[in-house]
């Protein structure tokens, strides 16, 4: 079984990369900082479309009581999640890290466009940490009672 990552959270995640890649043409301290931001989110994201955020397209099925027979496959995406957490969350200071510097070279440079972004950026890894990646390993854990053992 394929599993999707929700509409709302692609659409998203787009008009992040959209947003870094705009920054990453600046020029001086704003674009390098928008560039160091880029190179982090980049291989993030990569795992967030491959195996963290799919497993939360079983949500409104499950949440009406359907778990589909071969809805069981979603376990290893939500196992490897549940492995992988610690080294997500590092990845998640890490980017921090690098916005808290964007914002400062953004507000140097009199661009509160980019300062904004930062702070939303923050908060979306936030929510990403508190609701997602618990939702998401909700999600097998859910399925595991479910369809019984293997």
């Amino acid at each position: 079984m394929r599993f999707e990552t929700p509409d709302s959270l692609k659409v998203e995640h787009e008009e992040i990369h959209s947003i870094l890649r705009e920054g990453t043409k600046e020029s001086g301290e704003l674009g390098a900082a928008a560039s160091a931001v880029a190179a982090l989110m980049h291989p993030h994201f990569v795992k967030e479309e491959e195996y963290a955020l799919p497993p939360l397209g079983l949500l409104g099925d499950l949440s009406r009581g359907v778990v589909a027979p071969d809805a069981r496959d979603v376990l290893v995406l939500t196992d490897k999640l549940k492995a992988d957490l610690p080294q997500m969350l590092a990845e998640h200071r890490s980017i921090v890290a690098a916005l808290e510097k964007l914002s400062s070279a953004a507000k140097d440079a009199g661009r509160t466009g980019y300062v904004e972004f930062a702070e939303a950026l923050t908060l979306h890894a936030q929510t990403e940490e508190e609701v997602m990646y618990p939702a998401a390993i909700l999600v097998g854990e859910y399925v595991r009672i479910k369809t019984g053992p293997a």
